[in-house]
């Protein structure tokens, strides 16, 4: 059994070595996609209009290391 492959935003940011803000930048920029980087879960949340964002840290890492390869790549560019 593969066990659980969600993850929340502290667990997860904490896994990558980055901020959860930074976490949710991504998400919200497009670079994590909804259904394969993340997913939505208002299960027994107390604001279910807003649900948590859970998040799969192995794919997560995939992009967010191409992100920041790419990141630093473009600042040696310049």
């Amino acid at each position: 059994m593969l066990g659980n492959i969600w993850h929340s935003s502290y667990s997860t940011a904490q896994n990558l070595g980055i901020s959860e803000i930074e976490l949710s930048s991504l998400r919200e920029n497009g670079f994590l996609k909804p259904g394969v980087h993340w997913i939505s879960c208002p299960n027994g949340q107390k604001k279910p209009w807003n649900p948590e964002a859970l998040f799969n840290p192995i794919l997560c890492k995939e992009i967010i290391d191409e992100f920041y390869l790419e990141e630093k790549n473009n600042q040696y560019a310049a």
